[in-house]
């Protein structure tokens, strides 16, 4: 697989349709990141930053195409030509990230950043000794050696305020518990989680435990890389939190989304987490794919709201009709029936599945909730787009750390003041355009695939 890649690797630009490269100076452009540190921060696809005009630059300029060029070579344990897979993504405001996949042990990996055929800062950048695959079982280090690598914080508010009902447990007490709970539970499953001597071990209940695939993903990815403590938990293998707010005692129970009704301990979703586990590999949506594969400038699109989607709320068939009433602000199709099938006469027909990242083709996109909170969210922020939440009792693991009016605009649960929250962004473009700017900042800082590993660590580790 990839045999045709080889550890010299150049990579040009694609075509860009617009040009304006004039102002860019050598001394100016800086590379920054994890994937610049490839011997401590070990991921399945690694991934830096190339700031053509500095990192502070906040204008929409693109680059001129084949100005920028990536070498990375490296020797492989047989003195052969390290297998590397480079892929570099235009951010189209004057950024690039460059992402990379190694398919073995590199030796003295170099990568270069060259614009005009000339190093920029810092290029070349060399490390010395082995560089370890994705794959490697080359778990060496302690976990705080490892967090400090991986420049992760020492803890998160929400998992704090997550744990804060369990500064202790009797886990002999809460595993019967748990295992009386769920072990003949037809609504809803559960895996039990053991990690000693840094292996993992697992037994689940339920009738529907398929979805164990995404922890056990996730814990064999951080076993390969770091010395974990021992520990154990139970994890919710569905959508809808599990355990009441007013459960006394509580069952400390992992789960991908949590709720103001709920008191489960948050985790990443498994969508994000398995685009993070997947990221150049079997999945086409990723926090960093979705960066480099904008079409348009906000200047460019039309000040519509979009979003298409199955028919998992009532109000989500609310939406159709006020897109059917503004349809010159709304863009809104359902693409399949599942829980409403009785009703796809009234809001049909079905639309065809688009590629998600034409949704960026419009300026405002639209988050409703499904069964649950909506986990396109984190793609939707990091998108070129401003984004309209509707109001929910659902959450994920970061949705906390987010402010209304800073980083997305709210609208009501039962949709009634969207068309007056859009046509107040249509009125205020600069400052619609300031709150989307936050928002994919933020998702930029905190939700790519470093801080989804750092997450889970810093959970575990607690």
């Amino acid at each position: 697989m990839y045999y045709f890649f080889f550890a010299l690797v150049f990579v040009l630009l694609p075509p860009i349709s617009t040009t304006h490269d004039e102002d860019v100076v050598l001394e100016n452009i800086e590379a920054l990141g994890p994937g610049l540190k490839p011997k401590e921060i070990v991921m399945p696809a690694r991934y830096f930053f190339v700031y053509a005009r500095g990192r502070n630059y906040t204008g929409d300029s693109s680059l001129e195409e084949n100005d920028f060029q990536v070498q990375i070579k490296g020797r492989s344990l047989q003195n052969k030509d390290c297998r590397v897979w480079v892929n570099i993504l235009n951010r189209k405001d004057s950024s690039l990230i460059v992402r990379y996949k190694l398919f073995e042990t590199c030796l003295d990996l170099t990568i270069s950043v060259l614009y005009k055929n000339s190093h920029i800062n810092g290029s070349p950048f060399k490390t010395k000794g082995p560089v370890q695959p994705e794959d490697c079982p080359c778990a060496e280090l302690d976990l705080d050696t490892w967090l400090k690598n991986y420049e992760c914080p020492t803890e998160y508010n929400q998992i704090m305020s997550d744990l804060k009902s369990f500064s202790s447990v009797d886990f002999n007490s809460f595993y019967t518990r748990a295992i009386n709970r769920f072990n003949n539970s037809h609504s809803s499953s559960v895996c039990h989680f053991v990690v000693k001597d840094n292996e993992v071990y697992r037994t689940c209940y339920g009738q529907h435990v398929g979805f164990k695939m995404f922890i056990d993903a996730i814990l064999l990815s951080l076993t390969r890389k770091v010395r974990l403590p021992n520990f154990e938990f139970f994890s919710n293998l569905g959508d809808w939190p599990l355990i009441p707010i007013n459960d006394k005692p509580r069952i400390p129970l992992f789960s991908w989304c949590g709720s103001s009704q709920s008191a489960d301990i948050v985790l990443p979703t498994y969508d994000i987490t398995e685009s993070t586990l997947e990221c150049m590999g079997r999945v086409s949506l990723d926090m960093l794919s979705v960066q480099g594969n904008i079409d348009k400038t906000w200047h460019e699109k039309p000040p519509q709201a979009f979003w298409r989607g199955r028919d998992s709320s009532r109000e989500r068939l609310k939406l159709i009709e006020i897109a059917r009433k503004h349809p010159e602000i709304i863009n809104a199709s359902l693409t399949n029936f599942f829980f409403f099938r009785d009703e796809e006469k009234i809001y049909g027909p079905k639309e065809k599945h688009i590629s998600f990242f034409k949704f960026f083709d419009y300026k405002y996109q639209l988050n409703l909730d499904g069964t649950v909170a909506a986990y396109r969210f984190p793609y939707l922020l990091v998108g070129d787009a401003l984004v309209f939440k509707q109001e929910s009792e659902y959450y994920e693991h970061f949705y906390k750390e987010l402010r209304p009016w800073k980083h997305y605009i709210p609208f009501k649960t039962d949709l009634s003041d969207l068309v007056e929250k859009i046509k107040w962004a249509i009125n205020n473009d600069d400052k619609a355009q300031e709150i989307a700017k936050a928002g994919q900042l933020y998702a930029r800082n905190n939700l790519l695939p470093q801080h989804i590993f750092c997450y889970h660590a810093v959970l575990f580790k607690v």
